[in-house]
């Protein structure tokens, strides 16, 4: 029934809170992973990073410290098969609970297919594909027990936009929409909501390659029709989205956030 006290609970800053939730934020020294475990912070939830970067995440906790979040760091390598149980045992051993998880942690490597080795490919098939898997299925055994939570992918445009010299990064990224799709219907009846974002073109360091590089910075900024790459924070407000009530009624999506890269072309527009 709508009545007064219903609407008041539609105002923006009741419907996106976290507070009482735990978030875990995979690769949260990194440029994106970093902005997003603090957005979920400031919504309220208690954050555990995790990163194989231990310098980077002290500098993060220390941060949200100094605005009033309770962090925790965990410095661990997601390429170890028993990340998934360390990550999750040490969140309910600090607090006791975990209601979000973001798997933001991915590797890449720029190579044609004819000079890719195989361990290249299994090290970015197993931090990007495989370890969300067993992580998330770690996080949904807690989750299906304490009522629900909410699952966020960091995928990619690559998901769907096919490019040269991403052969294996690119398929993961599918897989790992894919993967989030399959979550959504398994784990719904747990109360449990999976979604992934897929980023475009964005200023962070696993993309300097592409920015350091004059001819593709060039065609990138061609094809974004906002003409310039996106921001970590621009990605904020779509995590708090997806982990929190006001995204109560979704599940199953991949969201692309691009600038507009993948709405289509517009005609050819000369180099300057």
């Amino acid at each position: 029934m709508l009545d007064a006290e219903a609407v008041r609970r539609l105002a923006p800053a009741d419907s996106f809170r976290l507070e009482g939730k735990t978030a875990v934020v995979t690769g949260a020294a990194g440029g994106i992973g970093r902005w997003l475990a603090a957005g979920l912070g400031m919504a309220g939830a208690r954050v555990l990073a995790t990163d194989l970067d231990a310098e980077g995440l002290d500098s993060l906790v220390q941060v949200l410290g100094e605005v009033g979040v309770e962090a925790a760091a965990l410095a661990c390598d997601l390429g170890e098969d028993d990340a998934p149980e360390e990550i999750v045992g040490r969140c309910l051993e600090r607090f006791a609970r975990l209601d979000v998880l973001v798997n933001c942690a991915a590797v890449n490597r720029r190579l044609p297919i004819l000079d890719m080795d195989r361990d290249t490919y299994d090290w970015i098939m197993r931090i990007d594909l495989r370890q969300p898997y067993f992580l998330s299925r770690a996080a949904a055994e807690v989750m299906r027990g304490s009522g629900g939570g909410a699952i966020v992918n960091i995928s990619s445009i690559n998901f769907q936009y096919g490019l040269e010299q991403i052969s294996v990064y690119g398929p993961a990224k599918a897989g790992l929409s894919q993967l989030t799709r399959v979550m959504a219907l398994e784990w719904a009846p747990y109360g449990i909501r999976a979604n992934a974002i897929a980023p475009g073109y964005m200023d962070t360091p696993l993309a300097a390659p592409l920015w350091a590089d004059a001819d593709r910075s060039r065609w990138i900024l061609n094809r974004v029709p906002m003409k310039r790459p996106g921001r970590p924070d621009e990605l904020v407000g779509t995590c708090q989205l997806l982990a929190s009530e006001a995204g109560s009624f979704i599940t199953g999506q991949t969201f692309v956030v691009d600038g507009g890269f993948m709405a289509g072309g517009q005609w050819f527009t000369p180099d300057a």
